[in-house]
């Protein structure tokens, strides 16, 4: 028996304008009226670049500025929002991946409420060893797409 024309058709979203996944991965995938976003870090769409991250020729980390990778994570989630025909309120749940804790976890918090004002998903904060870029942050996403 087939089970899975029980199911209603999924739809890979892979938004142009987002950073390019770094593995063999869509940006989100629909299914039914749930959008699944992969994790979405703050590398800059452009460049490829992490803001707020400065190296030397060495490639010692000359400047850090995480407030500036929390901004740039949630550009991007929104971004990938769009690009599957939702929006900021649609978010129904998220989860954090924090490389640094202790560190990160007030500024994170701060800037999340600046995002996160009358509309407040639920959140599941992580931390994590590493991630598989030079990111100190990343988020996994759900929203609920009516319709």
């Amino acid at each position: 028996m087939n089970t899975h024309a029980q199911y209603p058709a999924q739809q890979v979203v892979q938004a142009e304008t987002a950073p390019k996944p770094v593995g063999s991965y869509p940006h989100a995938r629909r299914a039914g009226n749930l959008l699944f976003l992969s994790g979405i870090g703050p590398r800059d769409p452009d460049t490829n670049a992490v803001p707020g991250l400065e190296r030397n020729a060495s490639g010692h980390f000359v400047s850090f500025d995480f407030e500036a990778q929390c901004h740039a994570v949630f550009r991007n989630v929104r971004t990938v929002l769009e690009a599957a025909g939702a929006r900021w309120e649609d978010l129904v749940d998220i989860t954090v991946f924090l490389v640094h804790m202790e560190r990160d976890f007030p500024t994170f918090n701060r800037v999340y409420a600046q995002y996160f004002q009358e509309h407040q998903p639920c959140r599941t904060t992580v931390a994590v060893q590493a991630l598989p870029t030079p990111i100190a942050i990343e988020l996994k996403c759900i929203a609920w797409l009516p319709g």
